[in-house]
């Protein structure tokens, strides 16, 4: 995600436009949204929508009223009413379609109480917005030194500055509870700011940290993903991964949010096939499952006597003769039904789907070089020669 002010600089490198999420453009900021509704004008006699939606750093974002009735659109920096003072943030969405986000996180809009817009940011807001921002970083290495000082079991892993610089939330993530009493004590006197702390989960950290995972792209939880649901598991079972903790975990150290993604269509395809503890009662003996293939419709089973030995049937196959044990009939064997199956050589020597297989093609073959002069030898000195 780029905006038209994140062009391509010097060499072919993305020059950026150094704001930090506050170009004006909201395209290259966490949970962006995008207006469909803008080029739609209202209805004849009808009213647009007196709220907003204002993000400030990271993922946060809030409602407020524009009671003043000021023309806003996307991008536009405003300061709006906070506990004390007021915060400074960027608006993310205007007209109907806040309603519809409101009414999906459960905000009433008819609330007299709900927070109100005071102004657009004046240059002054802005230059105080942006200093108490730089500092951020500081404050949090001071602040990391100052819990570790006092032996508390905490991470401290965000600091975010009120629009006026009159106070700062300390986002922290700990396993138990922290008596941080004196570390709020310590961080008033050095900082000469209002200090609250506030416990986030470590989804939520990385959501608001932000980062690339094993596939490639960036965090779900900091771009798109707004709820965290609970992953265990069975989400893996079900989808017939090995349970490796570290292939399954995230940034966060929990279970990745992308398991359940897919999860109802295994589920789905998993009703056709038989549970994984029907056995299979043949003239041999009891055949347990041992692995599913979803996709292509196999089932290996292995004697119980014999377990490193799996027999290979088909979804069919394993239905005919779960279908024969309920008439209390046993089949013969799982080997004159794994016979039917043909197995498809599936190893194949490289191919090149461009057909250019040789690396040497764009070489131009060595031309051997005759000797011209050969050609023009004078016959009559080559005979004298030869006298």
């Amino acid at each position: 995600m780029g905006c038209s002010s994140c062009s391509t600089g010097k060499g072919g490198q993305p020059r950026g436009c150094k704001n930090n999420g506050t170009c004006g453009t909201d395209g290259c900021n966490k949970l962006t949204v995008f207006d469909w509704l803008s080029n739609m004008a209202l209805p004849s006699g009808q009213q647009s929508f007196d709220c907003v939606e204002v993000r400030f750093k990271n993922s946060r974002k809030e409602f407020f009223r524009n009671s003043e009735k000021l023309s806003l659109s996307i991008g536009d920096i405003v300061a709006t009413e906070a506990a004390s003072g007021h915060d400074v943030g960027i608006v993310t969405l205007t007209g109907e379609l806040v309603k519809v986000q409101m009414k999906k996180k459960k905000a009433d809009w008819e609330d007299p109480s709900l927070p109100r817009i005071y102004r657009k940011a004046s240059q002054r807001d802005i230059d105080v917005w942006t200093s108490v921002r730089n500092k951020e970083e500081e404050v949090k290495k001071r602040s990391r030194e100052l819990a570790i000082a006092l032996g508390l079991q905490m991470k401290i892993s965000d600091i975010e500055y009120q629009g006026d610089g009159s106070k700062a939330t300390f986002y922290y993530t700990a396993d138990e509870r922290v008596d941080f009493r004196q570390l709020i004590k310590d961080m008033a006197r050095a900082f000469s700011v209002r200090i609250e702390m506030r416990q986030i989960g470590f989804r939520q950290e990385a959501s608001r940290l932000g980062g690339v995972g094993s596939c490639g792209r960036e965090l779900c939880c900091s771009t798109w993903l707004t709820d965290f649901r609970s992953v265990n598991t069975s989400s893996a079972r079900y989808q017939q991964l090995s349970l490796n903790p570290q292939k399954l975990a995230g940034q966060c150290g929990k279970l990745k949010c992308c398991l359940n993604y897919e999860l109802d269509a295994y589920l789905d395809a998993l009703q056709e096939f038989p549970k994984t503890d029907v056995k299979l009662y043949t003239r041999k003996g009891k055949a347990v499952c041992q692995k599913i293939d979803i996709f292509k419709g196999f089932l290996w089973y292995a004697y119980e006597e014999n377990s490193a030995n799996w027999h290979k049937l088909m979804l069919d196959q394993v239905h005919e003769i779960i279908d024969k044990n309920q008439e209390n009939v046993k089949v013969e064997s799982l080997e004159e039904y794994a016979s039917e199956i043909t197995d498809e050589n599936t190893k194949r020597e490289f191919e090149n789907v461009v057909g250019q297989d040789s690396l040497t093609r764009f070489d131009q073959p060595k031309k051997k070089r005759k000797n011209k002069n050969r050609k023009k030898r004078n016959p009559k000195r080559t005979a004298r020669k030869r006298g």
